[in-house]
């Protein structure tokens, strides 16, 4: 009895929790659009530690630019490359070849907004 009882209050916290943490859909490009600051990055919700970073997203008119990408102790700007939104995500196209990034959009207000990776890590910006 008592396994059954444990299994399902473990049934339930499930439920709940995968509630907390539900994408958000994105319907257009509108609501993406702007300049955005990279605060910081984390491989995981559950990570305590953040990578602190200085990218600037800046998404206009169907295209994104990255700029100053720390590398190697110098900084570089990427050129804009197309985004689009699908399945209410948001696809960013990789430099130099037809594949995307895959990010889902966790939370955004008016001066922040948080997007996941498709290997789960999450990026952390505030509006410019």
């Amino acid at each position: 009895m008592k396994r059954i009882n444990l299994a399902a209050i473990l049934l339930v916290l499930s439920v709940f929790t995968s509630a907390v943490y539900a994408d958000i859909t994105l319907q257009s490009k509108e609501e993406v659009e702007g300049t955005w600051k990279l605060q910081s990055t984390k491989n995981s919700l559950t990570d305590k530690e953040s990578i602190p970073r200085e990218d600037t997203w800046i998404f206009k008119d169907g295209k994104v630019t990255i700029l100053h990408i720390p590398r190697d102790g110098k900084f570089y700007d990427q050129p804009p490359v197309n985004y689009e939104i699908e399945d209410g995500k948001l696809k960013v196209a990789l430099v130099g070849n037809n594949r995307f990034d895959v990010f889902s959009l966790v939370e955004k207000d008016d001066k922040s907004m948080t997007l996941k990776g498709k290997f789960g890590g999450y990026y952390y910006f505030t509006k410019k």
